[in-house]
């Protein structure tokens, strides 16, 4: 009876590869993962039928390092593939994969320098991944030997048939070694000149199958926004998108609980779901998250399964998802029930291609969209006032106020409109004396923000989270403007908007927080001992 194969840690492997795919954020093997790897691992030749983006390069490209021996500079695995762009991609996956054994891939291919390339080969490569032509090239001048071969991957194999690659592909296996070489084969289609080579240079291949599933995009608006800042970029979209519950999803562990942290001392309610934490750690955080505790929900791929909320407004991919499959798994959170969801991507630049592969794979089209700028964000928020000031309105529980609108506009000889909007920036910047104004001048806090102190801190057990839930249930403030809160043993510090630091000093100061009272005054420049 076969091993059941649910994580890395199932299949023999070694700690350095281990390690290398958990900083890749890998957290389970894929179908074609869990099937080629330890077939590799023993010893048989493959052949894997799979698309682009079912996760095949790792698929063939752990086993092959982890065959490699680290002391050789010698080239021992030889991967073909149809273009540059793929040789470049596998040669980066291989290096992450074969970072902690210190094994080298290089890339070869045509339209760059061969000097540039021999030069690269003469410090000692344990792998190559090339194009057939440009490396037929090197076999010829001598500057690869390919004598200590011992794993060959022919990789988008339909793909080097339609290019016309078969007759060099050909005379690069006759230069390899037949004794003691696995030969890993992958393909989307078996056309009858790939099965014959497999047939001509491959001993009893074992097969792995995997179909593309049939996936259905939902109906919700998707955008992706080209950044090298995501934080930056996922605070500004989040300050003007009008949001409901968000899950924002992250590659790796570490980064769901680096985001977290970040999200929570900007003053959002965020808290974060991934594979370490233990069942009731996780129903917690889903039962904060449900009831409304939290509105954003960071998580990896693995511990979203399962998540069934229908009011999720928008689905948010920090990290770009490996495949398509994922990124259909992950967008599908949201748009449900029949109501209106968005699906948002961040990406460098160098992931344009990435995305570009999910797109077509996953037959959809992702629009681009600019980072909303600082007039978009002040825009949102006077219509934030507006949208409150008219559901007073509607509410229509103002009548005490008419006597004193009356008086000052009769007194002063004022305009109603004046009266008007003195009375709502009174309402939203509190009041603020112009001899007092100098009390924040120097608080130490960003642009625009007072930097207030508070007398609790860890001591305490405050969390992040515990003065967002404070000011914006007690002060009737944004959480979204709450700036950054750094909490020390015995005190806190905490940014608010200049506009907004009468009010919340008012309001908190000998209120309390998780029970305790809590002294709030503006803070020195220096700090506080």
């Amino acid at each position: 009876m076969k091993k059941e194969i649910k994580t890395f840690g199932d299949i023999e492997l070694s700690r350095k590869i281990l390690n290398a795919v958990h900083d890749m954020g890998f957290e389970e093997p894929s179908p074609i993962q869990a099937q080629t790897i330890p077939l590799v691992l023993e010893g048989h030749d493959v052949i894997g039928q799979a698309q682009t983006g079912t996760g095949k390069t790792a698929a063939f490209g752990i086993p092959t390092i982890e065959k490699i021996i680290d002391a050789s500079h010698r080239i021992q695995a030889l991967v073909l593939t149809p273009t540059r762009e793929l040789a470049i991609q596998i040669a980066e996956e291989f290096n992450k994969i074969g970072r902690y054994k210190r094994v080298r891939t290089l890339p070869i291919y045509g339209g760059q320098a061969i000097d540039r390339q021999i030069r690269a080969l003469r410090n000692g490569v344990q792998i190559v991944a090339g194009t057939p032509g440009r490396l037929l090239d090197h076999i010829r001048r001598g500057t690869i030997k390919l004598g200590d071969v011992h794993t060959l991957v022919l990789d988008e194999a339909d793909e080097m048939l339609d290019m016309g690659f078969i007759e060099d592909i050909e005379s690069i296996l006759s230069n390899l070694p037949t004794e003691e070489r696995q030969t890993l084969l992958f393909s989307a289609t078996m056309p009858a000149p790939i099965a014959k080579l497999s047939g001509r240079y491959m001993k009893d291949p074992q097969t792995v199958r995997i179909s593309r599933e049939n996936l259905t995009v939902p109906l919700i608006d998707q955008i992706y926004y080209e950044t090298r800042e995501k934080l930056e970029g996922l605070c500004r979209v989040r300050n003007v998108e009008d949001t409901g519950k968000i899950i924002i999803f992250s590659r790796t562990k570490r980064g769901v609980d680096d985001l977290v942290a970040a999200l929570q001392t900007r003053g959002y309610l965020a808290d974060g779901l991934h594979g370490d934490l233990s069942q009731s750690q996780r129903d917690r955080v889903m039962k904060k998250f449900r009831t409304g505790k939290i509105d954003v929900l960071v998580a990896t791929d693995v511990a979203a399964r399962g998540i069934d909320i229908d009011d999720i407004t928008h689905v948010i991919n920090y990290d770009i998802p490996q495949d398509h499959e994922a990124y259909v798994h992950r967008i599908g959170r949201t748009g449900r029930a029949g109501k209106k969801g968005v699906a948002m991507t961040f990406i460098e630049p160098k992931e344009y291609r990435q995305l570009r592969l999910i797109e077509k794979l996953a037959r959809t089209k992702i629009v681009r969209r600019d980072l909303p700028s600082s007039a978009d964000i002040l825009e949102r928020q006077q219509d934030l006032v507006k949208e409150r000031l008219r559901k007073t309105l509607e509410n229509n529980h103002y009548a005490d106020y008419h006597t004193i609108v009356s008086d000052v506009a009769a007194e002063g000889d004022y305009d109603l409109v004046d009266v008007a909007a003195a009375a709502l920036k009174l309402s939203v910047e509190g009041f603020k004396e112009k001899e007092e104004s100098g009390r924040f001048a120097d608080t130490g806090g960003a642009p625009g923000m007072v930097r207030l102190f508070l007398n609790i801190g860890r001591g305490q057990k405050i969390r992040p989270q515990d003065i967002v839930q404070a000011f914006t249930s007690e002060a009737d403030i944004p959480g979204n403007v709450i700036g950054v809160i750094n909490i020390y043993d015995r005190f806190t510090f905490v940014e608010v908007p200049e506009e907004l630091a009468e009010r919340v000093m008012s309001v908190m100061h000998r209120n309390k927080v998780k029970g305790f009272q809590v002294s709030v005054e503006p803070a020195r420049k220096s700090g506080r001992a």
